[in-house]
Order: C-alpha cells, then sequence, then structure tokens
C-alpha cells in the first residue's frame, strides 16, 4: 500500500510538473515577443515596389466598376495568396461582391398648383433616385427640418409616406444665440451639404417619401454643377442596391418654389399640413455596376471569435478628361501599407506567435462614391458580426505630408481614437511612445472641424455602429484628386513609419488580454 502511494505520488508530481510546464507554455503572452522583429519587414523598399505597380497607368485610375478596378482587386487577390494569408469566405474566393447600381436623372419636372417650375433654376434632384411620379394635394412643413435632442420640428408630426418640406437654417433665441448650440455658434443644421444631409436622413429616418429643402444659397452653388455634369457624358452617381429599394426623393428648391409652396416659409417656423397640389415627376437611367471588396483573414490563435478589422479603400476616381488619375496616395498608398501590415503578421504566425485575436484585412471599394463597400459590409453583409468586431484601423492617404506642416514631416493625423473608446486611444499613444515616435496630430479630431474627415473615410461605416476607430490620414495636397497624384511624389520612409505604427498598434490591440472597451457609445 505505501510502495502504490509513492509510485502515485511520484506520478502524481511528474504530472503535476509536465502540466504546470504546458501551462506556462500555453499561457505563455505574445508581449514577450519583440513585434519590432516583424514590423521592422515593412519597409520602404517593398511598398515602393508595390505601390509603383498600384498606381501605375496600367490600372486606369482603378475607377469602381470599370476595368482598372478589377485588375486592381485581382492584384489584392494575387498578392494574398503568394503571401499565403486565406479568405475568410472561401478557399480562392478573396471577393466579397457589392452590388451597385448607377443611376442618372435624365429628366425631371415640378408643377404647383398647375404652374411649372424650371429645372435647374428653381429645382434639382439630388443623389440617386430611381424614377418616381408623385401627384399629392397636400404636403408637411416641417419648419427647418430639424429633429435634435434640444429641438425637433418633428415632434407630435406623422410625415410618414408624405412630402415634406422643409427650409435652412435653425432656430435662435431671443437674444440671437442658436437653439441647439445655446451659443452664437452653428451647428451641423445650418446650411449646405452638411445639413442637407442631415436634414434629409431625419426624414427619411422618418418614413418621408419625398423632401423638399429651400436652401436658396446652396441651390445657387450646385444647380450650375448639376444641370453641366447631367447633360454631359456623366454615367451617373453609383449606389447600394439596398439602399435604392428604401431611396427617398431629395429635391432642392430655390425660394421662389419654396414660397410658390407656402407664402409664409420665411417668417412661420410651425409645423403643419399644406393644402396645395403638387406634381413631381422624376425620369432616371439605371445600370447595374459590379465591384468586390477584397478579403482576406489570419485566425486568432485564442480568441478567433474576436475581429480586428484594418481597412483601406482600394478604388480611385479613374479617368477625367483623358487623364489616368492614379491615385498613389488616395489610397494607393493604405493599400500597400495594409499589405505589408498582413505579411509582417503571417510573418509572426509562421513563427508561432500568431494574434490571439483574428484579423481581418478589409480592401473596400467605392470609398469615393459614398463609402460604399464599407457601407455594404457594416450595413448589409458583415463576414463576422459587428459585435465580434474589436475595432477598425482604417488607412486612406498616409503617403505625403500635409503643406499646412511643411518643415514637419514626421506626424500623421489621427481621427476618432477617442470618440468611443478611451482605451484604444491611450493604447494607440503607448503604441507610438514606445515603437514609432511619430507626432500625433488630433487637429482633424475636433468635433467642430468644418472638414468633417471623421465622416469621410470608411471607418465611419464601423465607427456608427459603435465600433472603435482610428482613421490614419496624411492631409490633402494640391494633387489629391489630381492626374499628378503620383507615385514618384510618396515619400516611402514616412509611409513605412506609419505603416510601422499602424502595424504596432494592431499588434497591441490583437494580442491584449480584454478586448478594447467601449465606453462612450453614438447616441
Amino acid at each position: 500500500m505505501r510502495k502504490f502511494l509513492l509510485i502515485a505520488g511520484i506520478t502524481l508530481a511528474l504530472f503535476s510538473c509536465k502540466t504546470t510546464q504546458q501551462s506556462a507554455q500555453n499561457n505563455k503572452q505574445s508581449p514577450t515577443v519583440d513585434p519590432t522583429v516583424y514590423g521592422n519587414t515593412i519597409t520602404s523598399s517593398e511598398l515602393k515596389d508595390l505601390l509603383y505597380t498600384y498606381a501605375s497607368d496600367k490600372f486606369e485610375g482603378r475607377e469602381t466598376g470599370e476595368r482598372g478596378q478589377k485588375l486592381a482587386v485581382n492584384f489584392l487577390k494575387q498578392q494574398y495568396e503568394n503571401l499565403d494569408i486565406p479568405s475568410p469566405i472561401a478557399k480562392d474566393d478573396y471577393f466579397q461582391e457589392v452590388p451597385l447600381t448607377s443611376l442618372k436623372t435624365i429628366k425631371s419636372s415640378i408643377t404647383v398648383n398647375g404652374k411649372a417650375f424650371e429645372n435647374y433654376t428653381d429645382f434639382v434632384v439630388m443623389g440617386t433616385i430611381p424614377s418616381q411620379t408623385f401627384d399629392v394635394n397636400n404636403i408637411v412643413y416641417a419648419g427647418y427640418g430639424i429633429d435634435d435632442a434640444n429641438y425637433s420640428d418633428y415632434k407630435n408630426l406623422d410625415v410618414n409616406g408624405k412630402i415634406v418640406l422643409v427650409k435652412a437654417g435653425e432656430p435662435t433665441n431671443a437674444d440671437g444665440t442658436f437653439v441647439i448650440s445655446g451659443t452664437t455658434e452653428k451647428t451641423k443644421w445650418f446650411e449646405g451639404r452638411q445639413a442637407s444631409s442631415a436634414k434629409r436622413d431625419v426624414a427619411q429616418q422618418k418614413g418621408a417619401k419625398a423632401l423638399l429643402l429651400m436652401d436658396d444659397a446652396y441651390f445657387k452653388r450646385v444647380a450650375a454643377y448639376y444641370k453641366k455634369r447631367n447633360e454631359s457624358n456623366y454615367n451617373g452617381k453609383i449606389e447600394l442596391n439596398d439602399k435604392l429599394k428604401n431611396s427617398m426623393a431629395q429635391i432642392l428648391i430655390s425660394d421662389t418654389l419654396g414660397k410658390a409652396l407656402y407664402a409664409a416659409i420665411k417668417t412661420n417656423d410651425v409645423a403643419k399640413t399644406i393644402p396645395t397640389n403638387i406634381k413631381i415627376n422624376i425620369e432616371s437611367e439605371m445600370k447595374a455596376v459590379n465591384s468586390e471588396n477584397v478579403v482576406a483573414f489570419i485566425k486568432g490563435s485564442e480568441k478567433p471569435d474576436e475581429i480586428l478589422i484594418i481597412s483601406s479603400h482600394l478604388d480611385h476616381i479613374g479617368i477625367t478628361n483623358g487623364q489616368i488619375n492614379n491615385g498613389a496616395d488616395d489610397d494607393g498608398s493604405g493599400t500597400v501599407a495594409l499589405l505589408e501590415i498582413a505579411e509582417a503578421f503571417k510573418k509572426a504566425q509562421l513563427d508561432g506567435h500568431g494574434p490571439k485575436r483574428s484579423i481581418l484585412f478589409l480592401h473596400v471599394t467605392g470609398e469615393e462614391k459614398g463609402l460604399l463597400g464599407s457601407r455594404y459590409y457594416t450595413d448589409v453583409s458583415p463576414i463576422f458580426p459587428l459585435e465580434n468586431t474589436v475595432a477598425d484601423l482604417n488607412i486612406d492617404m498616409i503617403g505625403r505630408t500635409d503643406p499646412k506642416r511643411e518643415g514637419d514631416r514626421n506626424y500623421i493625423y489621427l481621427i476618432g481614437s477617442d470618440k468611443l473608446s478611451t482605451e484604444l486611444h491611450e493604447l494607440s499613444e503607448a503604441a507610438n511612445n514606445t515603437y514609432t515616435h511619430i507626432t500625433l496630430d488630433y487637429t482633424y479630431d475636433n468635433d467642430n472641424d468644418p472638414n468633417r474627415y471623421y465622416y469621410r473615410s470608411d471607418h465611419y461605416n464601423f465607427a456608427k455602429n459603435n465600433i472603435p476607430v482610428i482613421f490614419y490620414f496624411n492631409g490633402t495636397h494640391d494633387d489629391y484628386h489630381q492626374p499628378t497624384d503620383t507615385p514618384d511624389k510618396i515619400q516611402y520612409d514616412l509611409l513605412e513609419n506609419r505603416a510601422r505604427l499602424v502595424f504596432y498598434t494592431a499588434w497591441e490591440i490583437a494580442n491584449r488580454p480584454m478586448r478594447i472597451k467601449v465606453d462612450k457609445l453614438n447616441q
């Protein structure tokens, strides 16, 4: 019996020792690995080689749905196959199809109580609107068309299925301050493109079937542009098919047409139903557009269901006036950076140091057409559940310098890092302080930034779903959206270090014990 106990004790001790060793091996934390071993594989020479191909004339400016974009997606697929990084969709299938439609308004008319108004002189049809006809005897006037926590024109107002009339501007207090801000500072509701988008979105959410926005100043700025465009060889505006199913007609109108609909529109803010006959006819030409996102995937070793997305847009604006827009910075720089980052993570995986969380390398299409590829991924067909998505690191233009920062090259604009997650912001700062030592400039992170860059690249479609984001951006320059945005003007040493910053930030997110916390939510 004692002999049995002795043998059992020795066996238990050996088993315990082996288990402890296995546990130590299994719990070995990737931070003990020096990530610079892999970060240093991101080099200016490799980035340059990739970009001189990707932003060459061969790719014809990578216009969404056109031949150049098809060449681009096949190039990206080949790179991932060469790296032996698989697709998350199926073997050899790196393309997430994004169904799109191109629409062009070819004819439109408006008649109010028998009086005809002239297209481009009194109104212009905005956005992507399939052919529609309206003939109604009343419309709903909704004042400024605002729905905000501090003020709403839609309170107790039913606009579902109706034509809504609103005007530019926002309400003020007796002392001249604005009701919404409580100060003399205008908000997004005031005027122009930003206000037009905000008021359109609210009306659509409320179920309106058409919105007439009287903003005479904005109308005069854009009417001539729309007239010239629609009467030229313009192919139409591209939109997601899913959005077209529930599209709302948005029409920008002049003061003249606004007063014809409601004589007191300038002086009366009170919402009401207005008896008036209005006939609207919109005729549109529609054409299917085939495009795709490119996706590649490294599965996490410990938390495979938690997904970090690193994104960039693969498209550009194609050919204008016979000249190819190569888009070396926009967003060839982000595209090749993403390829190099993926290669660095793959090398780490081959060495037994793959990321604990899964990483999706997402090249989106149609960014230049309205963030379409990323919107399709988030709003229509996410490959992985959004609730499992830890963060999105979005790279859009990181190869040049902003003329405003001339003489201070070692910087990058960071946008959105603190909008949803304090932890993400702090992690980003720490990664930079440890590895890359770049000046992180938050100029465009300001909520009141008139450029509104936070809303203008693909990260926003993740942020609106309360997924923490960081947008990496070098600012614009004279070659932005010009044929002169060519690879010879890229500053490859900056591109290298900025790409490494994204890699080290991704490394920390993917390997930390707990996923990034969201401590601020969109309202």
